[in-house]
C-alpha cells in the first residue's frame, strides 16, 4: 500500500515498528500534492521545506526515544483561520492577506507537541462564511466542494494530507467531509480551546476534524481536548480517554433516528440510503427507535441566525466600515443584518438557545445517539454555493457533539452519510457508536479520478 493511503493509525503503527520513516510519509503526501493541487486547489500556502525538516527531526527523534504516539510524524493540513507561528494566516480574506502571527493557536500548539507536522494550510471560505471558494470537488469538479472547510476535507479525501483541521459554525466540518466522502467531527462547544482561531461567531465557532475513519479522528480529538485558560468558552469538563474506549470491543448502540423534518427536506434518494443504512444497523444488532423533535426546534434556527449575524458584525464592524467592498456578498449581508439588530432580541436569541440545548440534550434520555441524514442531498452541481448547513447547524448551536459518516453514493456518484449526536461531553459514547456503525457499513470512499 502505499504511504499515503495509510490512515493515521496504520502510519502510526508503522512509524513506531520502523517499518515507515515520517520522511517517506511526508514526500508521498508532498507528491500527491504536487500532482493535483493545480486543479483542485485545496491549499492557500505549504509548508513544504519546513514540513520535510520537521519529518527528518521526527524521524531521529523516533529512532533515538520511540514514538511519542499516534501523531508523532504524521502530517496534518490546518483551515487558514487556525494561527500559526511564522506561516501566513489569511482567513481567506483580503484583509489578512499579509498576516503572519507570531504564535500558535493552542489547538496547533497542542497538535505539534504530540508529534504531528503541519504541512500546510487549507483553502477557507472568507472568513469562514458562507461565500464559495476556489477549491473544487474531487468526485466532480463542477459540485461544490462545501464550505467553509473547503481545502480540509478535499485535502484529506484526496490523500494530500493524514488528516486537517476545520471549523463549525453552522455545518463548515461535517458539510464539506461528506461532500468528499470522509469523516467530518464536531466536538462540544468548548470541548477544545479556539484561542488563535479567527472568529465567526464566538458564540457558535467548534473546532472541527476531518479526517478518513472515526479513529483517526478520535487520535486528533484526544490531542486537541481539554481546558485552556486563554479560552473564555474553554470547558473545564474531565477530558476521557477516547481511543481506549474504540480499542475495547463496542456493543451495538441505542439509536434515535429523527425523520421528522430531516426527511421532509430531503431528497428521495437520502432517504432511502439512510432508510438502508438503517436496516443495515439493524440487522447487526442496533435498536432503534423513532425520536419527535421539541417544539424548540422550529423557532431555533432564527434565534440561531440572529446570535451569528451579531457576532460577526462585532467582530468584523472596524474592518467592515473601513472597505465593505473587500468582503463577499454573503458575509456582507450578514454583518449589514448584524449591525441593524439591537440587544434585547439577541439575548432573546439566546434564550432560546438555552432552552433548545435543554430540549435537543433530553431527546439522549433513552438512547446513546441520534442518527439523521448529514445532508440534504449529495454536493450540490454548483459552485456558486456551498450546500445547505440546515441539518447541522441546529445541533451546532445547541453545542452537542456530531459526526458525520459516509454511507455510500447517489446515482451521480456522488458521496452521501449519516450524521450521528450525542450529548454534551459525550464524545466517547458518540465515537464508540460511530465506529460500530462504520465497521457495520463498511464504507470506503476513494474519489474516481484517484487509483493509488
Amino acid at each position: 500500500m502505499h504511504p499515503r493511503n495509510l490512515t493515521i493509525s496504520e502510519a502510526a503503527e508503522a512509524i513506531a515498528k520502523k517499518d515507515l520513516s515520517p520522511v517517506t510519509l511526508m514526500k508521498s503526501f508532498l507528491e500527491r500534492i504536487r500532482e493535483l493541487e493545480p486543479s483542485l486547489k485545496a491549499w492557500i500556502t505549504l509548508t513544504e521545506e519546513s514540513a520535510l525538516q520537521s519529518a527528518k527531526d521526527a524521524e531521529i527523534e523516533i529512532a533515538r526515544n520511540g514514538s511519542k504516539g499516534y501523531l508523532h510524524g504524521i502530517p496534518i493540513g490546518a483551515k487558514d483561520i487556525y494561527y500559526t507561528k511564522g506561516v501566513l494566516t489569511t482567513a481567506g480574506a483580503p484583509q489578512y492577506s499579509s498576516f503572519v502571527p507570531d504564535w500558535d493557536a493552542t489547538s496547533i500548539a497542542k497538535l505539534k507537541r504530540s508529534g504531528a507536522i503541519i504541512i500546510g494550510k487549507t483553502v477557507t471560505t472568507q472568513f469562514a462564511a458562507s461565500d464559495p471558494s476556489i477549491t473544487y470537488n474531487p468526485w466532480n469538479l463542477l459540485h461544490t466542494p462545501g464550505g467553509s472547510s473547503s481545502g480540509s476535507a478535499v485535502a484529506v479525501a484526496t490523500r494530500m494530507c493524514s488528516a486537517a483541521l476545520g471549523s463549525q459554525t453552522g455545518g463548515s466540518t461535517l458539510r464539506p467531509a461528506i461532500y468528499n466522502g470522509v469523516v467530518g467531527l464536531k466536538p462540544t462547544y468548548g470541548r477544545i480551546s479556539r484561542h488563535g482561531v479567527i472568529p465567526f461567531s464566538w458564540s457558535l465557532d467548534t473546532v472541527g476534524i476531518i479526517a478518513r475513519t472515526t479513529k483517526d479522528s478520535a487520535i486528533l480529538l484526544q490531542s486537541m481536548a481539554g481546558h485552556d485558560p486563554y479560552d473564555d468558552s474553554s470547558s473545564l469538563q474531565p477530558v476521557d480517554n477516547y481511543l481506549s474506549r474504540l480499542e475495547k470491543t463496542s456493543k451495538p448502540p441505542k439509536i434515535g433516528v429523527i425523520r421528522e423534518f430531516f426527511y421532509e427536506n430531503s431528497s428521495k434518494e437520502i432517504q432511502e440510503k439512510t432508510d438502508a443504512s438503517l436496516d443495515s444497523l439493524k440487522a447487526a444488532g442496533a435498536k432503534v427507535k423513532e425520536i419527535s423533535l421539541p417544539k424548540s426546534y422550529y423557532i431555533h434556527e432564527s434565534a440561531r441566525s440572529v446570535v451569528m449575524n451579531v457576532d460577526a458584525a462585532a467582530f468584523h464592524k472596524n474592518m467592515y466600515e473601513k472597505n465593505p467592498n473587500d468582503y463577499g456578498p454573503h458575509l456582507r449581508k450578514i454583518i449589514e443584518v448584524g449591525m441593524l439588530i439591537p440587544g434585547e432580541p439577541y439575548l432573546q436569541a439566546q434564550r432560546v438557545r438555552t432552552q433548545f440545548r435543554k430540549d435537543a440534550t433530553a431527546l439522549l434520555d433513552d438512547v446513546d445517539i441520534l442518527l439523521t441524514p448529514a445532508t440534504p442531498t449529495a454536493a450540490p452541481k454548483d459552485r456558486s454555493t456551498t450546500g445547505n448547513p440546515v441539518f447541522q447547524a441546529s445541533w451546532t448551536s445547541a453545542g452537542l457533539p456530531s459526526i458525520g459518516i459516509p454511507c455510500g453514493t447517489d446515482s451521480e456518484g456522488m458521496p452521501i452519510g449519516i450524521q450521528l449526536i450525542s450529548s454534551p461531553f459525550a464524545e466517547s459514547d458518540l465515537l464508540e457508536a460511530a465506529q460500530w456503525c462504520e465497521s457495520v457499513l463498511d464504507i470506503n470512499l476513494t474519489p474516481p479520478s484517484l487509483d493509488n
